[in-house]
């Protein structure tokens, strides 16, 4: 049990909680020296007083940025009536989520579950459901593409076509082809010796360094695959829910895919994540395949309703203006290499050390992230024009200085 002085730390500065965490949490993370304590909007306070513009949004996770208003009220609302109960019974923030849902998308039955890996889990168990239900055995290969990132549960790894994932946890489960990305010859040839059950990508590969897919690549593969009854899986984790200027970013490609998963933003700041189900595997599902104890939990739930409502046309045109102006600002400074990525999902190859550039927006107050060597821009969908400027003038300075 812990004593008075224990207790009495908390939230006394940023030095007692960085030392507590060192202590008592799983060293899973290289933290940033800073210890937020609270934020408004695209503003995130630290414990030792000090304001920064936030261009990272929690990874893609506080859409309309901290303690935002209409969410923070839907999820109380919804704390003062239910917060849990199991999956036994119906809650209305599940079954109006869904719909939403489908109605946005097309797809046309939903499966909730907590994060992003367990959507993309759930997707491979549709698919290898979807597969044996109508072919039998030996028909279970997901091909999913290199440099790709699908989670961190032993098969979303395995799913995972980067080798530095494949190591420590290891023996992983078999079933996974990895195909060149933006390479159809390569993707053709997979299909004719693999067998697949399905095909998996992002549009945009971000934990892989923020790399949209080939326009024509998609195409190609997503033809082949209907063609010849290869459901394809899109991870929507971090694409979606805005994020690319389209409310899921496969609408920016012209494709309708068979499954779609989706997390972060769609919660704007708790757990939830979802497995979109099209007309082909609308009923793979049956009680006992597959459930979750806190799936379309609906507090998590009433808050991604919250979301979803206020990403409309409107706010989706702002998105794609901000992200042009970002390109442009960033593209003809000195110091910069490449800018890649679409809409509010950006990264930025820079001649200087990423570590480095981090390192240097700190101390002027902004936070930004990094996917491999790039620098990862990934700021709330309804940042303010005058933060979002204040914050590249800031990232610009520390580029070229």
């Amino acid at each position: 049990m812990s004593d008075l002085n224990t207790v009495s730390c908390i939230g006394s500065g940023s030095s007692c909680a960085a030392d507590m965490d060192k202590e008592y949490v799983a060293s899973t993370y290289n933290r940033f020296p800073v210890t937020i304590t609270g934020g408004k909007g695209s503003v995130a306070y630290s414990s030792d007083g000090r304001e920064y513009i936030d261009l990272g949004s929690g990874i893609a996770v506080n859409s309309f940025g901290f303690c935002d208003e209409q969410w923070a009220q839907a999820v109380e609302a919804q704390l003062r009536r239910v917060q849990h109960t199991s999956n036994l019974y119906y809650t209305e923030p599940c079954a109006r989520l869904a719909e939403g849902l489908c109605i946005r998308t097309g797809m046309k039955k939903v499966f909730f579950a907590n994060s992003g890996a367990e959507a993309n889990e759930g997707a491979i168990k549709a698919a290898r459901k979807y597969s044996h239900d109508k072919y039998g055995d030996g028909r279970s290969t997901i091909i999913t593409m290199k440099n790709s990132f699908h989670g961190r549960t032993i098969a979303t790894l395995a799913a995972t076509g980067q080798d530095s994932f494949h190591k420590d946890f290891g023996p992983f489960p078999a079933g996974f082809s990895y195909c060149e990305p933006d390479d159809p010859e390569n993707f053709f040839e997979l299909c004719r010796t693999e067998t697949p059950a399905a095909v998996m990508f992002e549009v945009v590969q971000g934990e892989g360094g923020v790399k949209p897919l080939d326009r024509e690549f998609i195409r190609a593969v997503c033809d082949y695959a209907n063609n010849n009854d290869i459901l394809v899986i899109v991870d929507e984790v971090q694409t979606g829910n805005g994020r690319t200027g389209a409310l899921y970013g496969y609408m920016n490609y012209g494709i309708f895919p068979d499954i779609v998963t989706t997390a972060k933003g769609l919660g704007g700041g708790l757990p939830i994540g979802a497995v979109m189900l099209g007309e082909k595997v609308k009923g793979v599902f049956t009680p006992g395949t597959h459930g979750s104890t806190f799936g379309g939990n609906p507090i998590a739930c009433a808050g991604a309703l919250s979301i979803l409502e206020r990403i409309d046309d409107c706010l989706l045109c702002e998105v794609r203006k901000k992200s042009k102006y970002i390109f442009d600002s960033l593209s003809a400074v000195d110091g910069v290499l490449s800018v890649s990525g679409m809409g509010l999902m950006i990264g930025v190859e820079t001649v200087k050390p990423v570590s480095q550039v981090i390192s240097g927006c700190l101390e002027r107050g902004l936070l930004v992230l990094s996917a491999k060597s790039r620098v990862r821009l990934l700021p709330a969908l309804n940042i303010p024009y005058e933060l979002l400027e204040k914050g590249i003038n800031i990232l610009k300075e520390v580029i070229s200085t």
